[in-house]
């Protein structure tokens, strides 16, 4: 990861994320993205994820995904991933997502997400208080 602030989480490696070889099934680390985004607001910024969707109506759906596996992930590994902002725009953040498990570099990704309406589908600015908290995870090179 960048300097800067990054918010990390552990995810123990488990029977359902792998195929019948015992390594991690690519598209298993998309949910798990989704969590580590989750568990950032709930954790890192101090926003209830299941207000914003449920009260607030918002969401942040991934839009965009480019992602590199660099060595495979094993049942009973503990997988750390980081994520750090790489850019805040009005209504879209550009993540960078890490994944670490035994010292092995597993898996990178970028990822583009959008506050959106929930109900409207279409993209909704930050409000002040959670770009604030954004802006604490701001990378810098």
């Amino acid at each position: 990861m960048h300097t800067g602030k990054a918010f990390e989480r552990d995810k123990l490696i488990r029977f359902h994320h792998c195929d019948p070889a015992g390594i991690v099934f690519y598209p298993q680390y998309f949910i798990l993205f989704n969590e580590l985004v989750e568990d950032w607001f709930n954790h890192g910024l101090r926003h209830d994820y299941a207000e914003l969707v449920y009260t607030q109506r918002l969401g942040t759906p991934m839009v965009r995904v480019e992602c590199d596996f660099l060595s495979p992930s094993k049942i009973g590994e503990v997988l750390t991933l980081s994520l750090g902002v790489r850019h805040l725009g009005r209504s879209s953040l550009g993540l960078l997502v890490e994944g670490v498990a035994g010292g092995v570099a597993r898996v990178r990704a970028s990822l583009t997400v959008v506050l959106a309406n929930v109900d409207t589908l279409r993209s909704v600015p930050f409000p002040p208080a959670l770009r604030a908290g954004i802006e604490r995870y701001l990378l810098t090179d």
